[in-house]
């Protein structure tokens, strides 16, 4: 966890929890540091434009979170520099969710997941919407190979904060297409394997 992201994670009412079960004070040995944005290291950079999906969570105008999946080609949540990550918005099921909850407040919490290497980052932030025909060009950077989706918008996220999460409690799963790969190398051992039984079976049937 950054010094940053406790500063913002860490509420008054979140400190006294901490103050009540004991974690407090190393807590705000780690808030303890210029409260300026977190800058995104290669580290992050990498793990962001390897996934094909993440999370993100909006407040709406009455108080209610809301968290919606966003998916795509691996890669189409793209870094553009320290500070900022860009995706295109691919036409879902049109309610508007998110996007009006983004003209009441800014501030969207992103949930990044490998499940295989059960590891989790989570990016704190603020979005900017920039609609398909006020910026072609802008659109068109965020497209990501040939991938056929209609992109209504672009998002841009200016990162506040971010933190990698511990393992603990994460299932280890894998994407169906690895596990599809993987069996399909067995199968094809496997069958393999059964010729050779059967050819050496008849080799030895013919000794007989």
């Amino acid at each position: 966890m950054t010094g940053h992201y406790a500063q913002i994670a860490f509420t008054d009412t979140v400190r006294e929890h901490q103050r009540t079960h004991g974690s407090l004070r190393s807590y705000e040995r780690m808030a303890a540091v210029p409260a300026v944005a977190d800058r995104l290291t290669q580290d992050e950079a990498w793990f962001i434009t390897e996934r094909d999906s993440f999370y993100m969570a909006t407040v709406s105008e009455t108080g209610w979170p809301y968290i919606q999946h966003r998916g795509g080609p691996r890669g189409f949540l793209k870094v553009l520099d320290a500070h900022t990550l860009g995706f295109a918005d691919f036409r879902g099921n049109r309610q508007y969710i998110s996007r009006g909850n983004l003209d009441h407040d800014d501030r969207v919490a992103l949930f990044l997941m490998d499940y295989a290497a059960r590891t989790r980052l989570k990016i704190m932030g603020r979005a900017r919407i920039v609609e398909a025909g006020d910026d072609p060009e802008l659109i068109a950077s965020l497209r990501t190979g040939d991938y056929k989706a209609h992109v209504e918008r672009a998002v841009l996220i200016e990162v506040e904060a971010f933190d990698w999460n511990c393992s603990q409690h994460i299932p280890e799963l894998y994407p169906r297409e690895e596990v599809l790969e993987a069996v399909q190398g067995m199968r094809e051992r496997i069958e393999e394997l059964e010729r050779e039984n059967a050819r050496l079976r008849r080799t030895h049937a013919g000794d007989d």
